[in-house]
């Protein structure tokens, strides 16, 4: 599960859940900075996220600035 928060901390960042696995995800780079997922999660998420980063920079603005998110089809999507 990827999520967003509003009035969350800088830098720009998703949190990731995986299993009982928790991370928080640097959007610029998909780099994980607290946390840790298991391998083969890391690996997509952050391949996802590095697809995604136009998207997730976007919604991330929109956070801040207390607008409705818009959904980002997630790392499991069907494409």
């Amino acid at each position: 599960m990827i999520q967003m928060y509003y009035n969350d901390h800088e830098p720009p960042h998703f949190h990731a859940r995986y299993g009982r696995a928790r991370a928080i995800v640097r959007i610029a780079d998909g780099e994980i900075i607290a946390g840790e997922l298991p391998p083969t999660a890391k690996r997509l998420v952050r391949q996802w996220a590095l697809a995604r980063t136009g998207e997730l920079q976007d919604n991330w603005k929109r956070a801040r600035a207390h607008q409705p998110l818009e959904k980002v089809a997630g790392p499991d999507a069907d494409e």
